[in-house]
């Protein structure tokens, strides 16, 4: 069956290509269709197949179905089914549907394929798989703003993947294994810690890109807002946490226990955290909010795992809160960026200033945001609550026992980027739900889509109204993946000690928004202002004019090593070499045109032209950039799959 999970995704994507001549209500209804039975394949290999390891011959790709394994399994399952459900509505007259259907489904398989991969290599087979077809999501609209963070994402993707891929050979090299259940004591046993540490924070670059960490993070931003809304859901709820399952697998099997390994962690995600987190408070944009804030979430859940390391055997609060906050921004951001998409299928608009008092009469919907809202805000009642509670109280117990004023300022940090998401979650909600603009009528969705939201935010305050009951045990069984620890006396969430963060949080917020967003970013006539400046942009301002100067040195330099052989031969002939007299042919052509024409119509001047015609063209594309990358394209992919093929 778990094959089913991963393969069948793959074949109804092929199905695809004959129903796109059907139109797109069969496109739509076969996604749904598709997606439903890979959920209810996922559920059924979930039980049956629980603790086993399986191994498809020939290609050697190996996956598990161990707690975490099941429990995203079936996150990713669920998310894909929802997000289809909402796909007809949203893809209404769209343009190259058949497209985005074929690769909405291939990337279920792969993704799967990542979160239940119990091999490196199966990881890194999917992982590139999951990231080349997500492409087209980015791109689909074909606007210049989505070709263009198109073009940034697979930079990212690429650059990455190779990265990872030579930290792959790196770890092969170092503990002669990538099989996940045997990496934790291989590793450990090494005596060579240099070349673990460099295969760990190569695999952790094309990881990281993923998860956009800081300052991997330019092409989240870029990409969610250009991408069609379910596919931001996706992009933002699941990818995401591919890079995060990397992340998890580094710190719990390969760099065990390495303190400067979490404090790395540390510091990454408390810059991610606090960078999302400030920018979505100076937005506008619905989308570009949400991107942000899935940027500041990931840096939240980063520095759950960096609690993970330092904690040690003591991890248990960090352990489970890690996943569970995973699991959170999973579910959050299915109900928000689906949200997004009912807000712009109807006002074919995502500024806050012209989808002002779209959800005014719109109580199911107005339900539905408040869902997804409060468990990001980390409101107690909600998933997200059970989540933050947990990680905070982590980082108070490190802080407690390391007695280091920077880990007290990190978590002041992580109560800050709290207050600051309840504030821009805030001015979403004012500016949507009570502000007045122009009537948009009270229909916006079809009863797909309504049950889609409805199905996706009700998981939100099941999951935060059953910690003991159902949280704790779905976190409990992912403990021997993360390398956690059980609990040892029962957490009491509702203490004023676990409230106290939430309500520090939310009075940072009423701040930052009553006397910053209200005074400075709101005008008097109720219009937002987007004051963020554009030069202060890590890709424009620092990546790009330096690949722009990289570039411009590498040319000189080749354009020097190329030059100097000339330069050589050209001393030579002025000081040693004379020049011999140019032998006089008789005859002007050369033999064989001499013979063609012998035997030919036409004359041997016309049969020197064609020669001299063709010599040219040949030599031209042969001597052309373009076929010059093509040869070393192909040399490198010939390399790379002999080196794979040796190594695995």
């Amino acid at each position: 069956m778990v094959w089913f999970v991963i393969f069948f995704p793959v074949l109804a994507a092929l199905a695809t290509v004959y129903l796109a001549k059907r139109g797109e209500k069969a496109l739509g209804l076969w996604a749904v269709i598709a997606t439903g039975a890979t959920l209810l394949g996922m559920i059924i290999a979930a039980v049956s197949g629980f603790g086993g390891v399986y191994t498809l011959p020939i290609v050697h790709l190996t996956v598990a179905l161990d707690g975490f394994r099941c429990l995203y399994g079936i996150v990713v399952c669920f998310m894909w089914f929802v997000a289809a459900m909402l796909s007809p509505q949203y893809f209404r007259h769209h343009h190259n549907l058949g497209r985005y259907y074929f690769f909405f489904l291939l990337c279920l398989s792969s993704t799967v394929g990542v979160f239940l991969s119990a091999h490196l290599y199966t990881t890194f087979m999917f992982f590139e798989m999951m990231s080349i077809g997500s492409y087209v999501w980015v791109a689909q609209e074909e606007t210049e703003g989505a070709m263009d963070a198109g073009k940034t994402y697979l930079t990212i993707a690429v650059l990455g993947g190779l990265v990872t891929l030579m930290g792959l050979f790196l770890l092969h090299n170092v503990t002669g294994t990538l099989l996940v259940s045997e990496l934790r004591e291989a590793c450990m046993a090494t005596a060579e810690r240099d070349k673990l540490w460099a295969a760990a924070l190569c695999i952790f670059f094309g990881f990281a890109a993923k998860a956009g960490l800081f300052p991997l993070h330019i092409w989240l931003p870029k990409a969610h807002p250009v991408a069609p809304a379910p596919a931001s859901a996706l992009l933002s709820g699941v990818l995401t946490k591919a890079g995060i399952f990397g992340v998890l697998t580094i710190t719990a099997q390969i760099l065990v226990g390495e303190a400067t390994w979490g404090y790395i962690l540390l510091v990454l995600g408390a810059i991610t955290m606090v960078l999302g987190a400030v920018i979505a408070v100076f937005s506008t944009n619905l989308k570009y909010i949400l991107a942000c804030s899935s940027l500041s979430q990931i840096g939240f859940i980063t520095v759950g795992i960096s609690m993970i390391c330092l904690l040690g055997e003591e991890n248990a609060l960090a352990a489970n809160g890690s996943v569970l906050y995973m699991m959170n921004h999973s579910l959050v951001k299915l109900v928000l960026f689906l949200f997004a998409g009912v807000v712009y299928f109807n006002t074919h608009a995502l500024d806050l200033n012209d989808i002002r008092g779209f959800g005014r009469g719109k109580p199911l919907l107005h339900v539905i945001f408040l869902s997804g809202a409060c468990s990001l805000a980390g409101i107690p009642g909600f998933c997200g609550y059970i989540s933050k509670t947990l990680v905070h109280e982590a980082i108070v117990e490190y802080a407690h026992h390391s007695h280091l004023w920077t880990i007290t300022a990190v978590e002041w940090l992580f109560l800050f980027s709290g207050g600051l998401t309840a504030a821009y979650l805030t001015k979403i909600y004012v500016a949507v739900f009570w502000q007045k603009g122009k009537d948009f009528g009270k229909s916006w969705g079809t009863p797909l889509s309504k049950a889609a939201l409805c199905i996706a935010a009700v998981t939100l305050p099941v999951i935060g109204l059953t910690p003991h009951v159902l949280a704790e045990k779905l976190s409990g069984l992912t403990l021997d993946f993360t390398g956690g620890h059980p609990f040892h006396h029962e957490v009491h969430y509702l203490a004023w000690v676990n409230l106290k963060g939430v309500v520090i949080s939310l009075c940072i917020a009423a701040v930052v928004y009553c006397l910053f967003i209200r005074k400075v970013l709101i005008a008097k006539d109720g219009t937002y202002r987007s004051v963020w400046p554009k030069w202060l942009s890590l890709e424009d301002s620092v990546y790009k004019p330096f690949f722009r100067a990289l570039f411009a040195v590498i040319h000189v330099l080749c354009r020097l090593v190329c030059d100097i052989p000339d330069l050589l031969i050209l001393a030579v002939r002025k000081t040693v070499l004379r020049d011999s007299r140019a032998k006089v042919k008789t005859d002007p052509y050369p033999r064989l045109v001499r013979m063609f024409s012998r035997f030919g119509d036409e004359s041997a001047q016309r049969h020197a032209d064609i020669t001299a015609t063709r010599k040219d063209v040949v030599s031209r594309f042969t001597g052309s950039l373009s076929f010059a990358l093509l040869m070393t394209c192909l040399g490198l992919c010939i390399a790379l799959c002999v080196m794979i093929l040796t190594v695995f």
